[in-house]
């Protein structure tokens, strides 16, 4: 691709992913767009603390095996679709801000996927850590919807 096109060539592209539709989208505009420019693709989820029922906060390991085994789905999906390179991450805390500040630095990547709805409350369109990571992400955000 040449210098001068329009049309940035990402690299590195990251997908937030969990079980909500909105996310499912983002990841298969994540595993199109990664196979259309021959992209190395990076999955992760991220564990709210809000979301742990008694049982699971105090069993750690029972969660972050569900994440394990969502994100490994995911990566065998990517996979099958043609994407030759796909890591995965898993982490727990504010998904907003562990994206931005711990998986983008880390994964190095360049273009972040994510879906536009929060799962639950009055902002159902346009979710509170899809506009954190949009506003402050340092890498360019495509927010599906």
């Amino acid at each position: 691709m040449s210098n001068n096109s329009p049309h940035t060539k990402f690299q590195r592209i990251l997908v937030g992913v969990d079980d909500s539709p909105d996310a499912q989208l983002a990841f298969q505009y994540a595993i199109a767009e990664a196979y259309q420019v021959k992209a190395s693709l990076i999955i992760t989820s991220i564990l709210e603390h809000d979301d742990d029922n008694v049982y699971q906060a105090l069993n750690k390991d029972y969660v972050h095996g569900e994440r394990k085994e969502l994100v490994e789905h995911y990566r065998k999906l990517a996979l099958e679709a043609g994407v030759d390179q796909v890591d995965t991450v898993v982490d727990e805390g504010d998904p907003g801000e562990i994206i931005v500040k711990n998986v983008i630095p880390a994964a190095k990547a360049d273009l972040l996927v994510i879906g536009s709805l929060a799962k639950k409350g009055l902002k159902k369109y346009f979710g509170s850590q899809a506009a954190y990571m949009a506003k402050y992400a340092p890498i360019s955000v495509m927010v599906v919807r």
